[in-house]
C-alpha cells in the first residue's frame, strides 16, 4: 500500500517533505469552502493512472478522482505530450482569433454530443459554463426565471451559485430570478412515493406545478444536472428526463442539462444524457473532458440557439476562452478515449465490478442503507439504521475518512454519503483492493 517516490517540487532541485509543503500553504493559501484555521490539508505531489502520493512515500487509490473529475487518470502520457507540443508551439492566444487547435477542440466534442448541438462555447470551468448557459437562455427566450433542483451543485459563480440548490447558496443569493423544486429521490421521498414510477411522476407534477405557479411566461430555463453528482449520485429514471423535455417544449423553455461531472465517461456513457433518449437544447461541461490538466470548460449549442446570436452580439466573453494549452489538452483527452475505450472500460467496470463488489458490501454492513450509481459514479449512503433511514453522523463520516487514509484510499466523502468515484481507467484489481479497504475501513469504524 506504500511505496517510496523520489518527488521534486518542480520549482527546486532539492527534495521536499510534507511538512514543508503543509507549512508553506498555511502561511499563504487561502481555500475555498473552509474555515481557514482548522485546515490539515492532504499533501499529493505526484500521481499515475488511479493512484497518487506524498512527498514522504505515502501511495493513495484515488478513488475521489480529486473532484470527480480525473476520468483519464493522472498525468496520462498523451494528453501531457499534447500539452507540452502545444506550449512550444503557441501558449496563449485570445479568444477572437481563429486557432485550428481549438477548432479541431470543439469538432472533437461535437461528434459525441448530440446531432442537433452545432456550436461550443469555451469557458475556464464548469462554474462559468453554466453562468453562460443561464445568459444565453434569457436572451434567446427574452424571460428571465431559471428553475433548477435544490439537490444540486451548479458551481461558485453569480447566477451559478444561486441555481446550486445545497447549503452552499445561501450566503451567496446576490443573484436574482432562481427558483428551486424537488427532484425524485426516492430513498428520500419528498413524494410519498413507493417506486421509481411514482416518484418520477410526482416530481414531474411538482415541477409542472411550479411552472404554472411562476408563470411560464416568466421562465428562461430548466437547469438540472443529468445526474446529480455531489448531491448524492441520484440516477433518474429516463421517463422523469423525458418528461422535463416535454415540459420545455409545451411552455417554450430552453431546457439545460449540466453534464459537469457527468459526462465524459463517468456514467459509463460519453455523455450520462446517453442513456437516457432525451436532448437538451444546451449542455454545460467540463472536468472530466480533459481531466482538469488545464481548467476548461463550456457550452454546447443547439442550431437554433446559436442561430440567435447570428446577427445579434452575444454579450459575453472570456480572456482565455478556448485557450490553447486546454485546447490541446482536450483533443489529446478525446483521442485516448476513443483509441484506448476509456467509456467502455467505464461501463464495464461499473456493470461488472463496482455495481455487485459495493452491494456486497451492503449485504455485510448494516450501515449502508442504499447503494446508487452507473459507470465509475456510485454512493454508499450510510444511516443509523435502516428503518429509520436517519443519517449517520459527522463524526462518524470523519472517522470513516481517517480510516480509509490510513488504509491507503483517498475517498470522496459528501455529508453521510462515500462515493465511489475513481479514475475510468480504473483496473479491476484496483477495484477489488478499494473494496476491500471499504470493507475493512467500515468494519473499524462499527466497533
Amino acid at each position: 500500500m506504500f511505496a517510496s517516490h523520489a518527488i521534486l517540487d518542480a520549482t527546486n532541485s532539492a527534495a521536499v517533505t510534507n511538512a514543508e509543503a503543509v507549512a508553506l500553504d498555511r502561511a499563504n493559501v487561502f481555500h475555498s469552502w473552509s474555515a481557514q484555521k482548522s485546515l490539515n490539508p492532504l499533501v499529493i505531489a505526484g500521481g499515475s493512472g488511479s493512484t497518487v502520493w506524498d512527498h514522504d512515500g505515502n501511495t493513495y487509490l484515488d478513488f475521489s478522482s480529486q473532484l470527480v473529475n480525473t476520468n483519464i487518470g493522472h498525468q496520462h502520457p498523451k494528453v501531457i505530450a499534447a500539452i507540452a507540443q502545444q506550449a512550444t508551439a503557441l501558449a496563449t492566444l485570445a479568444p477572437s482569433h481563429a486557432s485550428h487547435v481549438r477548432g479541431l477542440a470543439a469538432a472533437r466534442i461535437l461528434s459525441h454530443a448530440p446531432a442537433s448541438m452545432e456550436k461550443v462555447f469555451f469557458t475556464n470551468g464548469g462554474a462559468d459554463a453554466n453562468e453562460n448557459a443561464i445568459r444565453m437562455a434569457r436572451l434567446h427566450t427574452g424571460r428571465d426565471k431559471v428553475i433548477s433542483r435544490y439537490r444540486s451543485y451548479h458551481g461558485n459563480t453569480g447566477s451559478a451559485i444561486v441555481a446550486t440548490g445545497d447549503w452552499r447558496r445561501i450566503p451567496n443569493e446576490y443573484a436574482r430570478g432562481h427558483v428551486h423544486v424537488f427532484g425524485p429521490y426516492l430513498y428520500r421521498t419528498e413524494f410519498w412515493a413507493q417506486t421509481p414510477e411514482q416518484e418520477s411522476e410526482r416530481a414531474l407534477h411538482h415541477l409542472r406545478r411550479t411552472i404554472q405557479a411562476e408563470g411560464p411566461q416568466s421562465i428562461a430555463a430548466i437547469l438540472l444536472e443529468t445526474v446529480p453528482g455531489t448531491a448524492g449520485i441520484l440516477v433518474p429514471t429516463a421517463s422523469y428526463l423525458q418528461g422535463v423535455r416535454a415540459l420545455c417544449d409545451e411552455y417554450g423553455i430552453v431546457m439545460i442539462l449540466d453534464e459537469v461531472m457527468a459526462g465524459f465517461g463517468r456514467t459509463g456513457d460519453w455523455f450520462a444524457l446517453d442513456a437516457f433518449d432525451v436532448t437538451p437544447d444546451l449542455i454545460t461541461f467540463a472536468k472530466g473532458v480533459n481531466s482538469g490538466y488545464v481548467p476548461v470548460g463550456g457550452v454546447i449549442i443547439s442550431g437554433e440557439i446559436a442561430a440567435t446570436f447570428d446577427e445579434r452580439v452575444f454579450p459575453g466573453g472570456l480572456t482565455y476562452s478556448g485557450h490553447p494549452l486546454a485546447a490541446a489538452s482536450v483533443v489529446a483527452s478525446i483521442e485516448a478515449f476513443e483509441e484506448e475505450d476509456i467509456v467502455g472500460n467505464a461501463a464495464r467496470i461499473g456493470r461488472d465490478h463496482l455495481e455487485p463488489g459495493l452491494r456486497a458490501l451492503a449485504e455485510r454492513h448494516e450501515v449502508i442503507g442504499e447503494v446508487r450509481g452507473r459507470g465509475v459514479f456510485w454512493a454508499l449512503e450510510l444511516v443509523q439504521d435502516r428503518a429509520s433511514r436517519i443519517p449517520v453522523t459527522a463524526e462518524y463520516m470523519g472517522r470513516i475518512k481517517a480510516e480509509l487514509l490510513r488504509l491507503g484510499l483517498l475517498p470522496f466523502i459528501a455529508d453521510n454519503r462515500i462515493h465511489v468515484v475513481p479514475p475510468a481507467v480504473v483496473t479491476p484489481d484496483e477495484v477489488a483492493t478499494a473494496l476491500a479497504i471499504y470493507d475493512q475501513a467500515l468494519t473499524a469504524v462499527a466497533r
